[in-house]
């Protein structure tokens, strides 16, 4: 061991000096380098909920606002129905979106709109949420795109279907810029279809606006956890399927049955043996026309002892429940044929 660590030569000390200067650059540009932004990874069931949210929270606005003008001549809400969203979603982008604030979905949701044009620029970032809000000229043409835009195609259309541009003359005017209208819309839904492939795949931009103006979604505090309680949505989904299944299954049921069954079981038995023998026990008046359910002999009227035959085959008194085999006029001969 000794001799080997003899005869191995010293190193000279200009290697090592020359072996930093070859290292240090590399080193430099890996920890200096703008491409050290920390990638993240935004919820997409997030996001989509905080656009859903939205949603119904202009709808809970609308509806308020309809019971405003409850009093007003009816119809006439109906004509300015395009503007009242158009001015509802101003308001919702008036104080959220302006005064950089997040949208109430997106604050349900804890997230926010970060300018991602700036965030090429940045060098340093810690947990990647960091990068300004909107500018000012993003604010403007979301608000351009979203309100103005929507409530344009929304009278376009609207007008469109009210001159009848698509029943028009093959070479007319109307029936080229009906065409026009449909193959902007084609187009559109076929980006925004697009767009929505392209979000699930990478967690950015929801939709055209977004990705137009470069406004992405991100966490609006790093340190808060994902929370979901689905207590409320079990009892809810209960509930639903118990209301699907009594509407599919009441209608199927005999409620004529049902009574003379639960009958015997109720507290309340004032059609009973102790009521009046007098009054029909269906329409509890005094019968003009008397007929008698055999073989129990009990007074109804005669439309009600009638229809209620005609109706259910196996019908039973109300007063006894015995089965009615046929019905006879009060002092009268016997009718057996209850159906006819």
């Amino acid at each position: 061991m000794r001799e080997t660590l003899a005869s191995t030569p010293p190193i000279e000390e200009t290697a090592w000096i020359h072996s930093h200067q070859t290292l240090s650059p590399r080193w430099q540009s890996n920890t200096l380098s703008p491409l050290s932004a920390i990638p993240i990874a935004i919820s997409r069931v997030n996001q989509v909920d905080a656009g859903r949210l939205d949603i119904e929270m202009s709808a809970m606005l609308k509806e308020q606002m309809v019971k405003v003008f409850s009093v007003m001549k009816p119809g006439l809400l109906f004509q300015y129905e395009a503007e009242l969203d158009a001015f509802l979603e101003f308001l919702i982008w008036r104080f959220s979106i302006w005064v950089d604030k997040p949208t109430p979905g997106n604050a349900l949701m804890n997230l926010r709109y970060r300018d991602e044009r700036a965030t090429d620029i940045r060098g340093k970032i810690r947990t990647g949420l960091e990068g300004p809000g909107l500018t000012v000229y993003q604010k403007l043409w979301y608000c351009v795109a979203t309100v103005g835009g929507q409530y344009i195609w929304t009278r376009l259309q609207s007008f469109s279907a009210f001159r009848q541009w698509g029943d028009s003359e093959q070479r007319s005017l109307a029936r080229r810029a009906w065409l026009l209208v449909q193959r902007i819309e084609g187009f559109y839904k076929a980006a925004s279809f697009t767009n929505l492939l392209i979000f699930l795949y990478t967690g950015r931009y929801r939709n055209l606006i977004e990705r137009a103006i470069r406004a992405r979604l991100v966490y609006g505090s790093p340190h808060m956890n994902r929370a979901v309680s689905f207590e409320y949505m079990n009892r809810q989904l209960v509930w639903n399927e118990f209301s699907e299944m009594l509407l599919l299954l009441l209608p199927l049921l005999n409620s004529s049955s049902m009574k003379s069954f639960l009958r015997p079981f109720s507290k309340d038995n004032s059609s009973g043996s102790g009521g009046d023998e007098t009054l029909c026990p269906i329409c509890q008046a005094n019968p003009t026309t008397v007929y008698l359910a055999l073989p129990c002999q009990h007074r109804y009227c005669y439309y009600c002892l009638r229809t209620r035959c005609a109706a259910t085959p196996s019908f039973r008194c109300a007063r006894c429940s015995e089965p009615v085999v046929a019905m006879q006029r009060h002092g009268g001969s016997i009718n057996t044929e209850k159906n006819d």
